[in-house]
């Protein structure tokens, strides 16, 4: 389905995006990974995914805290592959604490990761896009991108903002044979939603397991977590040729959580 394109997918050395990463490489495309990690982890994940789908997979270093990193790894795409055909906003942080309490640190890096890394990502790639008049844009969002939740100011915002981005670069690209989407997801079992557990604890003065069960799984009607399979096999979908005539859509996949 996918054969002959190229994917960059940030923050994709674990949980959605490498989710993401594997699925498009299932697909024939071409694979640029990015992201934090263990050195010799990620080499033998860049090595598993290329030798299992016979495709071509890079690893970039770049920091999505630093705008010339992340223009300088879509132009390296492009000299390696020759176009960045599909780029996916995947790469987020979290923190959770009360407005009024939050660090100041963490939300300005909230939101240049969850935030402006798609912006800046997506400036560097559209002319690409323009010249070859085939493109796909697609931001891992969230539910709260939707709506809104306690304690996460920063995270909220960036969403909400993601939500915005996608219609305006969508509404701009329209005609050119461009779309640009966001996925919403509600709670899905990854690192980043792990590693959140012990603020919300504090932050609510609840268990672990009343957090899972009380807060986490409380907003999905379902009682389920959403897998990053689902939302790899939804992005695989957007990026098809099937998908030409959606565009500047926010896509729940959320057990029902944004339906009430």
């Amino acid at each position: 389905m996918l054969g002959g394109k190229t994917a960059l997918i940030t923050g994709s050395t674990s949980g959605i995006g490498l989710a993401i990463a594997k699925a498009f490489a299932g697909q024939g495309a071409n694979i640029v990974l990015n992201g934090f990690g263990d050195k010799g982890t990620i080499e033998t994940l860049r090595a598993e995914i290329a030798n299992a789908n016979g495709v071509e997979v890079r690893y970039s270093a770049a920091d999505m805290t630093k705008p010339a990193e992340i223009a300088a790894m879509v132009a390296e795409a492009e000299t390696e592959f020759g176009a960045v055909d599909i780029l996916v906003n995947n790469a987020g942080i979290q923190h959770v604490a009360p407005v009024d309490e939050f660090p100041i640190d963490k939300w300005d890096a909230i939101i240049a990761i969850n935030l402006s890394a798609a912006f800046h990502g997506i400036r560097a790639a559209l002319p690409g896009m323009k010249r070859k008049k085939w493109g796909r844009i697609i931001s891992t969002a969230s539910a709260h991108a939707l709506v809104a939740s306690p304690f996460k100011s920063a995270y909220v915002t960036a969403k909400h903002g993601i939500a915005g981005l996608t219609k305006t670069v969508a509404l701009e690209v329209a005609t050119q044979g461009i779309t640009v989407n966001a996925i919403c997801p509600g709670y899905v079992w990854t690192p980043l939603v792990e590693k959140q557990i012990p603020d919300t604890m504090k932050a609510r003065n609840l268990t672990e397991e009343q957090v899972k069960r009380d807060v986490i799984l409380a907003a999905q009607p379902t009682k389920e977590f959403v897998t990053a399979e689902e939302v790899a096999s939804l992005a695989v979908y957007l990026a098809s040729d099937a998908a030409r005539s959606i565009t500047g859509s926010l896509l729940p996949i959320d057990g029902g959580w944004t339906a009430a």
